[in-house]
């Protein structure tokens, strides 16, 4: 790569064509696959998956959920048992039909989510309370037929996610489940991948198929529009009455569980960290989850070659030895600034330089990928630089996102339009009717998504939209 073949349009002037180049030039996606919706995950978008997934693995272990793995098929009687369930999903099933030139006697769906999938297997596998909490999860691939505008990580037709699935003795083991599932959440996601959100329980009309209850975790990009990038279910006792999930309590008596699902979106949380840290030199992965935290690139002339890398490869021993993931860049038919403009533009957060002037001085210098600032360091404290300097990363990569996170206050019509054109979230006092609700999104293509979790500020006055007595305080945007 040369400098002319990095970034050429400005996430600022052109954010969507932006986005695609960088998807592109970094090796996120490639999009050519001949199938609308369904991508080519590329080197750099596996590897920090990869990294994503770890940390939803260990936080799930940590909090008593254990792995499985269900088929990716599930049977269309066991997908039609809830109808709620089917009803909300129909639209959405690739089936599978055929094997070779047989018809199947069944069709079978490939997995939309996997609560019909997993639930019968719970009416075989529960029949003690001394079971209980059941908590599984899973990582894996799901397959829905957008029909919306797709787009690559944002709204493809196959992605990526985790799901837990958890049966419990009563409703408030749910509730305590759901605030852990935040809290895992903002463990992770604010913390680890710089991302900010807002949990909203979704309207009723606008709950998953099923659910009792639908809690969405939302956050602004950076033209304004709202993305969901994980949900959370109390499903109640409405899927253990259907799949018959039963135990038999301490006096005896056989009850049926109550359910949570809570279902972090891989694929779309990636597409939040390209689209909110990226700039016009490519990604910037947040250090948690870079497949690459620091890369070595030496920097030298025929007769210091041997020199240099002798000490850059002991750079890359010792790093490596204290848990960095480190890379040493030693192609020989590049330029360092080749290299440079490679490693910003694929979002490496820190780079070291060395020269034969840093062995000299006994320092390397350290590069930071959000500021691009230079600065030199004692090689004898480089962990603790690097560290400090990692930290600096998330942080202001943080602050930014956060920076991004609009919300505001509207008391009419005519300012919730207004607002709504800066992006981001708009409050308004809501009536809380459907009908409301659906005439203005056909009106704005705004959605009313819902309310805050765990807010108990009560309406006061009118709806913003219709006028009417409102009955809470809602949250207003425009999603992909």
């Amino acid at each position: 790569m040369s400098e002319e073949l990095g970034m050429t349009v400005k996430k600022s002037e052109k954010f969507m064509d932006w986005y695609y180049e960088v998807l592109q030039k970094a090796e996120v996606v490639d999009i050519r696959f001949k199938a609308k919706g369904f991508d080519v995950y590329l080197p750099t978008a596996m590897r920090t998956i990869r990294e994503m997934e770890r940390l939803f693995a260990e936080e799930l272990d940590a909090k008593g959920h254990l792995p499985v793995m269900f088929p990716i098929i599930i049977p269309e009687s066991n997908l039609k048992t809830e109808e709620e369930h089917i009803k909300g999903f129909a639209r959405e099933v690739f089936w599978i039909t055929h094997a070779g030139a047989n018809k199947l006697e069944e069709k079978f769906a490939l997995r939309p989510t996997s609560e019909t999938a997993m639930y019968p297997m719970y009416s075989l596998w529960l029949r003690s309370h001394l079971q209980l909490p059941m908590k599984f999860y899973q990582s894996g691939r799901v397959w829905r037929y957008e029909t919306k505008m797709t787009r690559p990580l944002l709204r493809p037709r196959e992605f990526r996610w985790f799901e837990t699935h958890c049966a419990f003795k009563t409703d408030v083991d749910v509730i305590k489940q759901i605030e852990q599932d935040m809290d895992i959440f903002k463990k992770i996601v604010n913390d680890s991948f710089c991302i900010p959100f807002l949990m909203i329980k979704r309207t009723q009309w606008d709950k998953f198929p099923g659910a009792e209850d639908t809690y969405a975790f939302e956050t602004v990009m950076p033209d304004g529009k709202v993305l969901q990038i994980g949900t959370t279910h109390d499903l109640g006792q409405k899927f253990a009455k259907v799949f018959d999930v039963k135990y038999l309590d301490e006096d005896g008596k056989k009850k049926y569980v109550y359910q949570t699902c809570y279902g972090p979106g891989i694929t779309r949380m990636l597409g939040a960290i390209v689209c909110i840290h990226g700039d016009d030199k490519g990604l910037i992965i947040p250090p948690a989850i870079a497949p690459v935290q620091v890369v070595i690139v030496p920097i030298y002339t025929g007769n210091t070659k041997t020199e240099v890398m002798k000490k850059a490869g002991e750079l890359l021993g010792s790093l490596a030895e204290k848990d960095f993931r480190v890379d040493l860049d030693y192609r020989e038919q590049y330029t360092p600034g080749f290299k440079f403009h490679e490693w910003e533009l694929k979002g490496v957060p820190v780079r070291i330089e060395i020269g034969p002037k840093d062995i000299e001085k006994g320092v390397v210098t350290i590069v930071r990928r959000d500021f691009r600032e230079r600065i030199q360091v004692p090689e004898e404290k480089l962990e603790e630089h690097l560290l400090e300097v990692m930290d600096s990363i998330s942080a202001q990569l943080l602050k930014r996102a956060n920076e991004r996170m609009k919300i505001e206050d509207a008391k009419d019509l005519k300012e919730l339009k207004e607002d709504l054109k800066k992006g981001g979230f708009v409050r308004i006092e809501f009536c809380g009717e459907e009908k409301c609700a659906e005439k203005f999104k056909d009106d704005t293509g705004a959605e009313v998504r819902g309310t805050l979790f765990g807010n108990e500020t009560k309406a006061k006055g009118k709806c913003a939209i219709c006028g009417k007595k409102a009955k809470e305080v809602a949250y207003v945007g425009e999603g992909y």
